[in-house]
């Protein structure tokens, strides 16, 4: 887990998960890229609260293709290079079908496949074009586990972290040639800002219930499992999907 040398781009990373993430890598030496969207103040608290030098944090709309080109484009010039991509951007929104009418129901689908899937999609096209020209690197999506058990409410959700995993793992056998690793985790409930009305509400102790060890994960978890996957030693885990949901949901 020693990271010394290596560079990380990290969507989403103004809170949560992805704030996380970049504390841990750079608590392990490497030089990390905090992107962010709308919270510019969220992006800066997270480079306070991370060690060593060299940060720095980039705008961007990841639903928007040339914005990400822009994004990996300026975080290239400002790391020198890109070893590791973490695509943690994402958004949540219920829709559920027999509640919403049409246009609410089609905006919803475009918004979260255009964000939480093609938005991903092409941060990892142009992270991989670096990759390939350096001979290497890592890339992990953050999935989710109800890619696995579907979202009721959200169906566009569960959809889009369903066709992240499929992307990974096409990706890992596109890419392998090249030495670039592509994984994904798949966490439960997480104590995010993102939960916190939920966890907080009625239902947030039936939500901790569903694991057996009645909690939720807390985004350190999260990224200890997005840092081993990113890890040297873990190259040949690339195509791999791993769970993080307390065992709350188990599949074969």
């Amino acid at each position: 887990m020693d990271f010394g040398g290596k560079t990380v781009l990290i969507t989403g990373g103004s809170r949560g998960i992805g704030r996380a993430c970049a504390i841990q890598f750079a608590a392990h030496g490497a030089k990390v890229m905090v992107h962010y969207h709308r919270s510019q103040a969220g992006a800066e608290d997270t480079l306070r609260l991370m060690k060593g030098e060299g940060h720095h944090i980039v705008q961007a709309d990841i639903a928007d293709a040339d914005a990400v080109r822009r994004m990996v484009k300026t975080s290239v010039e400002q790391l020198g290079r890109l070893d590791i991509l973490v695509n943690n951007a994402g958004i949540y929104e219920e829709h559920k079908i027999d509640d919403v009418d049409f246009e609410v129901w089609r905006t919803a689908w475009r918004e979260i496949l255009d964000t939480n899937l093609v938005g991903a999609a092409n941060t990892a096209y142009w992270a991989a074009q670096q990759m390939i020209r350096q001979g290497g690197g890592h890339i992990v999506n953050v999935s989710s586990r109800g890619a696995f058990r579907g979202e009721p409410d959200a169906p566009a959700y569960g959809a889009s972290k369903a066709g992240m995993n499929a992307m990974s793992q096409s990706l890992a056998k596109a890419l392998a040639p090249h030495l670039i690793s592509v994984t994904a985790v798949a966490p439960g409930w997480v104590e995010t800002d993102m939960a916190a009305d939920y966890l907080n509400s009625p239902a947030g102790e039936a939500i901790r219930g569903q694991s057996p060890m009645g909690r939720v994960a807390t985004p350190d978890e999260v990224a200890h499992t997005v840092l081993f996957l990113a890890s040297a030693q873990s190259l040949f885990l690339t195509g791999a999907i791993v769970d993080v949901n307390g065992a709350s949901y188990l599949r074969t």
